[in-house]
């Protein structure tokens, strides 16, 4: 890869700034090869300008397949370094869940490496490009994006896009069922990246195991960025295999760690001859899930390590964390950091609530994306009139102002730190003949957090079994999203409204 001296674009060297003045210093290691900061800059750039010369200007949407590699942080910062709006994918969703997003976003160009596999080896990259007629056409397929870039110049530096401008599409979703681009803004992403560096100590000196999807807000900002930010090398690994974390935590000596509740539960339960020593690490971090009060007592008990539990949401990046200094309450998702303004209110008046009473959480904080892409009505229904974000989450305050969620008012289902939505399971069980009605729901998991089930109805003419059911989501949908366990029934329970009442299914299994 030729270097360069080039400065990078205004608004990533402030998010960004090791980028020139630690060149030399390693900031990825993948696959046992490490990358220094310098060429992980130049390759960004080089990849910005491969970009362009597809055409691709500021402002049009980028998706991209992000899996654990140094392509998919290439493409993270090319885009930010171009201005361009990044649409980060699970490689393992359908087709047809991928061509939604797609179409939702209105993307334009699609870095294409799909395996419906949790695993084994995948295929090159395939560049599609969006025509005039509205459909992908393949220009290029290489093993890597630096391989597919080499003949393009860097970008150049220009003013950069400004701290209102949106640099990604994070898609979520509530009851509705149908996902929703979250506007994540260029100032968003500084805003989170200087409140997570100051409320959590991070150093160029620290190292990090990194676990996690890149397709997802925990894996890419918090994680990856949080790294990037500080000048600290990330150990990046393809995926989460509690024996090889536990080994590369005592092996290659990291400082940080960051998983979800699943992850430390079967660290927990792992069978070892001897307990490892792990004085090296300086922080254990749990998100994208509750962790269970037992899981927490158990990995301290085990490792000699007290988790700091935090809360965020794909809306508004992190807002709260038990302190790197200070009382870490099991169970508790902390305080607000830097920066952040929470309230508890009652979620009818919005009039706020005393401590220890339970109401829905309010948030604002410079971290809280925009609205949603092309849905002015369901951005308008996110936010209070005075501008405060609603969280959907209830949650209660206690006297030394630590934030303990009680409830979701949203009916996400949270298995293994991914989000499932229920009515998009809901509208693929009763595209099936046999089936009438369905209800989805989670029930506690000691292993996953919540497991995904449902109630349905079936046809009197064409019942189905619960094998076929099963068998029939995973033709459309990604595994963790396809239920484990489904209850026939003859009626749905249901309010005098007509709602279903899911709270009655799960007292049935």
């Amino acid at each position: 890869m030729r270097t360069t001296d080039r400065k990078p674009l205004t608004l990533p060297d402030h998010l960004f700034g090791v980028f020139t003045t630690e060149r030399d210093r390693v900031g990825l290691e993948f696959h046992e090869t490490r990358h220094r900061y310098g060429e992980i800059l130049d390759g960004a750039l080089r990849v910005a300008g491969w970009f362009r010369n597809f055409g691709i200007r500021p402002g049009d949407r980028i998706a991209a397949h992000m899996l654990p590699s140094l392509d998919s942080v290439l493409c993270f910062l090319g885009s930010l370094f171009c201005g361009t709006i990044l649409v980060p994918l699970n490689p393992r969703y359908t087709a047809a869940e991928t061509s939604y997003f797609l179409d939702d976003a209105g993307v334009r160009l699609f870095l294409d490496r799909a395996s419906h596999e949790s695993s084994g080896p995948r295929g090159p990259w395939r560049v599609l490009l969006r025509s005039e007629d509205g459909d992908f056409r393949e220009k290029a397929s290489g093993e890597s994006l630096l391989a597919l870039s080499v003949d393009s110049p860097p970008a150049e530096p220009d003013p950069g896009p400004g701290p209102d401008e949106v640099a990604l599409l994070c898609y979520t979703s509530g009851t509705t069922g149908t996902p929703k681009g979250a506007m994540i803004t260029q100032g968003n992403l500084a805003c989170m990246a200087a409140s997570l560096h100051e409320a959590w100590g991070w150093t160029s000196l620290d190292v990090l195991l990194h676990a996690l999807p890149l397709f997802h807000v925990h894996g890419l900002l918090v994680a990856l960025q949080g790294a990037l930010y500080a000048g600290a090398r990330t150990v990046m690994l393809p995926g989460f295999d509690p024996q090889d974390v536990l080994d590369r935590l005592v092996r290659q000596r990291p400082t940080l760690f960051m998983g979800v509740p699943t992850m430390y539960r079967r660290l927990v339960h792992l069978d070892s001859a001897s307990e490892p020593g792990l004085d090296q690490i300086r922080l254990f971090v749990s998100g994208s899930a509750p962790l269970a009060p037992e899981t927490f007592h158990a990995f301290q008990k085990r490792f000699g390590h007290t988790v700091l539990e935090r809360y965020g949401m794909t809306e508004a990046g992190m807002v709260l964390s038990n302190p790197l200094r200070g009382e870490r309450k099991p169970g508790s998702v902390g305080l607000p950091l830097p920066g952040v303004s929470v309230r508890v209110v009652d979620p009818d008046t919005n009039e706020d609530l005393p401590s220890g009473q339970a109401g829905e959480l309010l948030i604002r904080s410079g971290s809280v994306c925009k609205g949603y892409w092309g849905r002015p009505d369901a951005t308008a229904e996110a936010f209070t009139e005075d501008g405060w974000l609603r969280s959907g989450d209830m949650a209660r305050q206690d006297e030394d102002g630590y934030l303990f969620l009680v409830a979701r008012r949203k009916e996400i289902v949270i298995t293994g730190g991914f989000n499932v939505y229920p009515k998009e399971v809901e509208n693929v069980l009763e595209e099936h003949p046999g089936v009438s009605e369905a209800a989805v729901y989670g029930v506690p998991d000691p292993d996953l957090g919540e497991k995904v089930c449902a109630a349905v109805v079936a046809q009197a003419t064409d019942t189905p079994t619960q094998e076929d059911l099963i068998r029939f989501c995973k033709r459309s949908l990604t595994s963790y999203k396809c239920p484990r366990a489904i209850l026939f029934m003859d009626d749905l329970p249901r309010n005098a409204m007509g709602k279903v009442i899911k709270e009655r299914l799960k007292v049935k299994e």
